[in-house]
């Protein structure tokens, strides 16, 4: 602030002043303008309830099927989704041709995207087109639309809205909703990557490869062993032991009821 005081030639000989100044001063700032000196590759971003943070960009793509992690991408907080889905396809196409001599993997690699209307502009849906792509990405309501000399956005976007519309499109949207999002809380909200404690891009996204890592190994022994989680094991385990305690109470009621003596007889064995 005594720096900005000094640029303007404002006195800025106590803080009262400095206060002052700082109350009357515009407060919008950009990324072009103004870099943090703790960590220069974090950028000015608007968070959903409205306030404005320091903040990076975490991006995944998820497999429908197993709902398992298949790529992951960091960026600047102020990235847009129409400018890091084509990175984050590019890494699960990557990853998915990795496999396919390892693991039973579709061996055309990925063959469909489905993503909320976020990642819809006419740009996006080209592009998926051109990668040999079949788009179920949610489209926002525009209006009316001008395609004059935009013949190939036409088509992809037109294409897209009738996959979309269709019974298969309803479905894939609705376990986007169900498989995609449950990812990122088990791993924001659950594991607490909403706020972070490391700097610079390259350690943000180790952070994240490692989080993705874990939501992807709980996936795996779930489907094992049935718990994916050390809780769940434990009350898996309480549960097991309640069941075979009910069982002995059931095995020992039915001991005593076929093996018990009539009343005649008890009172002659045992006289008064």
């Amino acid at each position: 602030m005594k720096r900005l005081a000094q640029a303007d030639g404002a006195e800025a000989r106590d803080a009262a002043a400095l206060r002052r100044m700082d109350r009357k001063r515009p407060k919008r700032m950009r990324n072009e303008e103004w870099v943090n000196p703790q960590d220069s590759e974090a950028e000015i971003t608007r968070l959903k309830d409205g306030r404005t943070a320091m903040a990076y960009k975490a991006e995944q793509a998820v497999d429908m099927d197993t709902e398992a992690i298949v790529a992951v991408t960091t960026h600047g907080g102020a990235v847009g989704d129409t400018d890091s889905i084509g990175e984050t396809v590019a890494e699960a196409g990557m990853a998915v041709a990795e496999q396919t001599a390892q693991t039973a993997v579709n061996q055309s690699g990925i063959e469909e995207v489905v993503a909320d209307k976020g990642y819809h502009s006419n740009e996006v849906m080209r592009k998926l087109t051109e990668w040999k792509l079949r788009s179920y990405v949610a489209e926002p309501e525009r209006g009316a639309r001008k395609w004059k000399g935009k013949a190939a956005e036409q088509a992809a976007v037109y294409a897209n809205r009738r996959r979309i519309s269709g019974a298969r499109g309803k479905r894939l949207q609705a376990g986007r909703g169900e498989r995609v999002e449950r990812n990122f809380a088990h791993q924001f909200d659950t594991g607490g990557m909403d706020r972070l404690y490391v700097r610079g891009l390259g350690n943000v996204h180790k952070k994240l490869l490692i989080q993705a890592a874990a939501c992807n190994l709980a996936l795996l022994m779930r489907s094992v062993y049935g718990a994916g989680k050390p809780r769940a094991a434990h009350d898996r385990w309480g549960q097991l032991t309640f069941t075979i305690l009910r069982l002995y109470s059931a095995l020992i009621a039915i001991y005593q009821s076929e093996w018990a003596l009539p009343d005649a007889c008890a009172s002659t064995l045992h006289p008064q």
